[in-house]
């Protein structure tokens, strides 16, 4: 019987996504995320040749599979609070890639791996925000983007303040997130 390597490649991402967004990089196990995907640890090595390698393979998955299933479709500062207001959905529906950014941010601060990809992967979002935002700078729509993500990203990194303060309304949430995102795109346009 022969192994199927992208099935295996694919349990061990899952995995670790699971087991480095409950723990981080530093807390995470090779031997939990092998015991998760059901597969030998040195499947990990095999793959991705070691944990910290691993970690960056699950951040960039998670980032590519966010912009696929989160586009910023439409012009205008209602097009941008409705991207605001999907991407909340996806992180409320699956905060790892919101906790893993987090732990990225606490573990490395701003240095990164796969620099080149990752910077690569915010030129595409930005050209996306200045096409919906016409006239607006590079800079602006980084200033922006930055803003959403902090904005959708602490729903899920900080759940606990989440419910002090907002009771965990999740209707009221959402809104709140595409108000704001269309409030900063419309100061960003005018701004231009």
């Amino acid at each position: 019987m022969a192994w199927d390597t992208e099935r295996t490649r694919r349990r061990l991402l899952d995995a670790a996504t699971a087991e480095f967004s409950e723990h981080g990089l530093a807390g995470a196990r090779v031997d939990r995320i092998a015991a998760r995907a059901g597969v030998n640890k040195e499947r990990i090595y095999q793959y991705f040749g070691g944990k910290e390698q691993l970690f960056d393979a699950v951040v960039q998955d998670g980032l590519f599979e966010v912009a696929a299933d989160v586009p910023l479709v439409g012009e205008g500062p209602e097009a941008v609070g409705g991207y605001a207001a999907a991407l909340l959905d996806r992180i409320v529906d699956r905060p790892e890639l919101a906790r893993l950014m987090a732990w990225e941010g606490l573990a490395r601060g701003a240095e990164v791996t796969g620099r080149i990809e990752r910077h690569a992967h915010c030129l595409d979002k930005i050209a996306a925000l200045r096409r919906a935002l016409p006239g607006i700078t590079a800079a602006a729509a980084g200033q922006l983007l930055l803003t959403i993500i902090t904005l959708t990203n602490g729903w899920a990194v900080f759940p606990q303040l989440a419910e002090m303060f907002t009771g965990g309304d999740p209707d009221a949430r959402r809104e709140t997130v595409r108000r704001l995102a269309v409030g900063a795109a419309a100061d960003a346009l005018a701004a231009a």
